[in-house]
């Protein structure tokens, strides 16, 4: 299909034109029965709304269909590297470069990060006695923009134009001479505009806990996730801001020919000064908020307050800075000379000191407690042993001779997913478990729970540990065979025993789901018997919470309360909450950027110019609206 506009002429090709078209029909029926026939109000109302809860529930659902999405990626992985040779269906090649683009794209940017950030936007403004989040017109911006990115980072998959520049985007593969056509825009545009949401939701955190924690939550007494979620919002600010520029130099690499990555004046090493900038703060950015999950889990079903609080906190932040000084550890074969990559392995080294201290900490804890083997608490038990294995093979990692022997094989593969799948998976997976009840208002099954817990720790040991042993053997990550003669069939094939273990482990899960919303047996505010204040609000969290307002006076205050006998005291004299106003305007928002990513892939600037003046005139439709009053309530005496 051919179309002539402004003098110049655009070939679109037919399957492009085809999915747009089933969006569009797909769009309008949808549409047509939630506005009209009022079928599917639910989806009206999620779409439009701008409340904490909601919108967390919306980052959990999505992040839990790109987990299943990027699990099958990994299952096809393992298939294909099961037996020496293997001819598996069509994933060898340019296919197996695609599924590892797409399986470590989605699980790092559109799995982990929108289930931590879910979990931190329904929990972090209960814990710390907020109403909802300081901005919640932003906050659905935020989400919004990140389904965009991540839809149109998807879609490339349906019209077979899916990136293989591997979820890192090296240059000088992803420029335009070695990766033709419109794939790698899809990596670039994605990444973009789901980023763009994550630093307005990390604002968004930064602002409600520094100005609308409860009367009396002073900084000592906030609950460790929150301390986590702090923290992590500031390194989301810093290394999502060096990505996004490393994306747009990239854009203009691959859309107007620069050279930053490239040529006389550019160099391909620019690249991955910025990535790893941002690429190692993010390990931490999804390592500390699951910190801070299994800190609060560890205390409630130890029945203690957390050991060495205060040391807690510091190791957090010193985690967070150090996070910052170590990337070029992955850069040591580089060639960047003995004096740099000596100072970058004693940072990594120092980086373990506060992540040890945390170790002795939840051991301390739960040291002298009475420890409840609920299911919550078996992830957070299963964490501790398998994060420390990462720690170690992180250990020798930063030493940077031995890093030529280590580097680009299976044994940083093996090392990599230890220390993310430990903190951040098994973190959310405790995180659902243990806030489930404020998310809907039911309990998961604990058998049902303990299945999963097993057999998904049990699947993720077999699958990455031989893959330390594979690595040293000298298996390349990124490679999609290998020969009988290189001697380690049977480590890869009990290696794809264990995934498909764990992919098998998530079946629990689903039949967990169904039969507690079958039963629909309602729980109370508090199943857990819990320590912090989203266990003083109904099951689950009604939109307007914390009224009147509880005054804190110490850490854990709602446990000493009650093991006092009474109840927290409440206050009415604190500032009027932002109320929620439903608004629509987000989700349009992130659809004409979405638009406009389209426009450049593709280089249709009509189009483009198309989505940039409808972004401009919702911006301005925006400005007009006055919200002054939703702080303050007109006429309030607060005003």
């Amino acid at each position: 299909m051919k179309l002539s506009m402004f003098g110049s002429e655009y070939s679109i090709p037919t399957d492009i034109v085809a999915a747009w078209v089933s969006v569009i029909v797909i769009g309008l029926v949808a549409t047509y029965f939630v506005v009209k026939k009022r079928k599917l109000y639910v989806i009206w109302d999620y779409m439009k709304t701008t409340n904490h809860r909601k919108i967390g529930i919306l980052y959990l659902l999505f992040g839990i269909l790109y987990f299943f999405r990027a699990g099958i990626d990994a299952l096809l992985i393992r298939t294909q590297l099961a037996i020496p040779n293997n001819d598996f269906w069509v994933f060898q090649g340019e296919k197996y470069n695609e599924l590892f683009t797409t399986h470590g794209t989605l699980m790092i940017f559109f799995v982990a990060m929108p289930l931590l950030l879910g979990l931190m936007n329904i929990a972090v403004p209960l814990q710390i006695g907020a109403r909802d989040l300081a901005f919640p017109f932003l906050n659905a911006l935020g989400f919004w923009l990140f389904f965009a990115g991540s839809v149109f980072f998807n879609l490339a998959f349906f019209i077979d134009m899916t990136p293989e520049v591997g979820w890192t985007g090296y240059a000088p593969l992803s420029r335009a001479a070695f990766t033709p056509g419109a794939g790698t825009e899809f990596y670039v545009f994605g990444l973009q505009v789901s980023g763009l949401g994550t630093i307005f939701t990390a604002l968004n955190l930064i602002v409600t806990i520094v100005r609308h924690r409860a009367p009396g939550m002073l900084y000592t007494r906030m609950p460790l996730f929150a301390w986590a979620s702090l923290i992590t919002s500031f390194l989301i600010l810093i290394a999502f801001t060096v990505l996004a520029i490393a994306l747009y130099l990239l854009m203009f690499d691959r859309l107007f020919g620069t050279g930053f990555f490239s040529g006389d004046e550019g160099d391909p090493v620019f690249w991955q000064h910025l990535f790893w900038i941002f690429g190692h703060p993010e390990v931490y950015i999804l390592a500390l908020p699951a910190f801070g999950i299994f800190s609060d889990i560890i205390s409630t079903f130890s029945k203690k307050r957390v050991f060495g609080y205060g040391t807690m906190v510091a190791s957090i932040g010193l985690i967070g800075f150090l996070g910052f000084m170590v990337w070029v550890h992955h850069m040591f074969t580089v060639g960047l000379g003995p004096v740099v990559n000596t100072f970058f392995a004693i940072t990594t080294m120092a980086i373990a000191v506060p992540t040890g201290i945390k170790v002795f900490n939840w051991l301390f804890t739960m040291r002298g407690g009475v420890i409840h083997f609920t299911t919550p608490m078996l992830f957070a038990l299963g964490f501790i042993p398998s994060f420390v294995i990462g720690g170690v093979t992180g250990v020798m990692l930063s030493l940077s001779a031995a890093d030529f022997q280590f580097h680009d094989t299976h044994f940083v593969v093996a090392h990599f997913h230890y220390v993310i799948i430990a903190s951040t998976i098994l973190g959310v997976f405790a995180g659902l478990y243990y806030w489930y009840p404020k998310i809907t208002g039911y309990i998961l099954d604990e058998k049902l729970g303990k299945w999963h817990f097993w057999t998904f720790l049990i699947g993720y040991h077999v699958t990455f540990f031989p893959m330390h042993i594979t690595g040293l053997e000298g298996m390349p990550r990124r490679v999609y065979t290998y020969s009988e003669t290189d001697g380690i069939f049977l480590l890869n094939a009990l290696s794809t025993v264990g995934a498909f273990l764990m992919g098998i482990s998530m079946l629990f899960v689903i039949w967990n789901v169904y039969k507690t919303h079958k039963m629909k047996v309602k729980v109370s505010h508090d199943p857990w018997n819990g320590r912090t204040l989203e266990w003083t609000v109904p099951s689950p969290a009604p939109v307007h919470t914390f009224e009147p307002m509880p005054v804190i006076q110490s850490i854990d205050a709602y446990w000493y309360a009650k093991l006092a006998g009474h109840v927290l005291p409440t206050t009415t004299d604190v500032r009027i909450k932002p109320l929620e106003r439903d608004s629509i305007q987000p989700f349009c928002i992130a659809m004409s950027l979405l638009i406009v990513s389209t426009g450049l892939t593709f280089r249709w600037y009509w189009l483009a110019i198309t989505g940039g003046v409808a972004l401009f005139a919702m911006l301005v439709l925006r400005s007009f609206t006055d919200e002054r009053e939703d702080f303050y309530g007109k006429g309030d005496e607060h005003a």
